[in-house]
């Protein structure tokens, strides 16, 4: 009864022992789930403030990229204004320059070929003597005559010079105003004797003087004429009329 008694007492201690071994056990597996919990709690939560900053890294990137992108927006927007501005001040400065040229132009001296002479004139000096010239050709005679004197007054050594005192003495001769006539056509023939305009000049000079009846006068300028001046037109036209006067 005894032994019974013995070994159903060394069955519950050993029984008891398993349990606290088992308990023990558990435990430890607790507490090393609790750890191994809480070392992933802990990852977790580095892992989560890693992802929180990168996060707000990246926030900031983006807002450092819209700031960015708004300051280039800016600039170009200043550069387009600019640019503009810069093309308003081009076509301006262009169309003051072009302005400046025309009215440059209006003073500048242009070449001029008259007679087979080439020469500079102003601008004003060619209306002055396009102005006389026409009132000539519109037979405004004394018009004329006063306009080629007034030219000759203002423009003394002007290229026009020769032949404005050509059509001066044809317009004194249209006027009947031989003696100045004669007096201008002599004029342009000491000035220039080997002006195109000469051979006519001289042919006007003894029409002159047949229209004043100084016929002697007339007879040796026609003469003078046909030695100075033998190839010319006014020469033949002189020899013919030089027949009628003998």
């Amino acid at each position: 009864m005894k032994k019974v008694i013995l070994v159903s007492a060394m069955f519950c201690l050993t029984a008891a022992h398993a349990a606290l071994f088992e308990d023990d056990e558990a435990r430890r597996a607790i507490l090393d789930l609790r750890k191994k919990i809480e070392i992933q709690s802990q990852e977790i939560k580095k892992n989560s403030d890693d992802i929180k900053q990168f996060q707000s890294n990246l926030i900031e990137q983006q807002n450092l990229f819209e700031n960015l992108r708004n300051e280039i927006q800016r600039v170009r927007g200043e550069k387009e204004e600019l640019t503009q501005e810069l093309r308003k001040q081009q076509a301006a400065a262009q169309a003051l320059s072009q302005g400046v040229d025309e009215r440059l132009k209006k003073f500048e001296p242009v070449k001029v070929k008259l007679d087979n002479v080439e020469f500079l004139a102003d601008p004003a000096e060619i209306r002055f003597y396009e102005a006389a010239l026409a009132a000539f050709r519109k037979g405004e005679f004394p018009v004329a005559s006063e306009g080629f004197v007034d030219f000759n007054k203002r423009y003394p050594t002007s290229g026009f010079g020769v032949i404005s005192l050509f059509w001066l003495g044809n317009a004194q001769y249209a006027n009947r105003e031989y003696k100045d006539a004669i007096k201008t056509f002599n004029n342009l023939l000491g000035k220039d004797p080997e002006h195109a305009r000469a051979p006519d000049a001289m042919l006007s000079v003894a029409n002159c003087q047949l229209e004043m009846k100084d016929l002697k006068s007339a007879r040796k300028t026609f003469e003078d004429l046909m030695k100075k001046y033998p190839q010319s037109e006014s020469a033949a036209a002189a020899k013919e009329r030089l027949s009628k006067l003998k």
